[in-house]
């Protein structure tokens, strides 16, 4: 008898026939990357128990400022001119000669109110002399004071007017001793905040 030979079957592809396309992400690289999360990796950094979650930072509400008071406003409207040592010694001793000129006129020359009227020159002159020549305003200011008082002082010639002057002089001392002292103080201030100014531009420590 004779035997059919049984030719195996073949599973693989036929010859001449093309492969069969691969899928997307296949093969082992594709596997571990669709095997990852698409999100962001966790950190490993463990987290403290009392550690205060970041979030968005929360700003702080603005400080209302207080407005100042109406002094301090109608302060801050004045001129604010920078005069030098002579400037301030001029600007005292004129505007203290046209005062004792006009109390003179309105008052018949009442010491009193020209030497209420001097408190407020001496210190504006302290005030408005620049920084450099701060010195200088205690000095013009009992200048100015008795050179305002030449037409305030009682005489009808030279040598009386003279002697009115001094008898001025003498009997008002408290008025220009507080003039000059208020000047001085108010010239020291800014001389002790001119200088703490330049020492913080410079870092060195104040001592309090």
């Amino acid at each position: 008898m004779e035997q059919h030979r049984t030719r195996p079957q073949q599973h693989g592809p036929r010859r001449g026939t093309p492969p069969p396309p691969l899928p997307p992400q296949g093969g082992r690289g594709g596997a571990a990357r669709s095997a990852r999360p698409s999100g962001p990796a966790p950190s490993s950094r463990p987290v403290g128990v009392g550690a205060p979650a970041r979030g968005p930072a929360q700003r702080r509400p603005a400080a209302v400022r207080r407005p100042a008071p109406p002094v301090v406003q109608a302060v801050r409207r004045l001129p604010n001119p920078r005069l030098t040592g002579l400037g301030g010694g001029l600007f005292c001793g004129a505007v203290m000669f046209l005062l004792g000129c006009l109390d003179q006129l309105l008052f018949g020359g009442a010491l009193t109110m020209y030497c209420v009227l001097f408190l407020p020159v001496s210190a504006l002159t302290a005030v408005w002399v620049r920084k450099g020549d701060l010195l200088t305003a205690p000095v013009v200011v009992p200048i100015a004071f008795a050179v305002g008082l030449l037409p305030v002082a009682e005489g009808g010639g030279i040598g009386s007017r003279l002697m009115g002057l001094i008898t001025g002089l003498a009997t008002q001392a408290g008025w220009l001793y507080g003039g000059t002292l208020v000047a001085g103080l108010i010239s020291t201030v800014r001389r002790v905040r001119l200088v703490n100014q330049r020492r913080r531009l410079r870092g060195v420590p104040i001592a309090r």
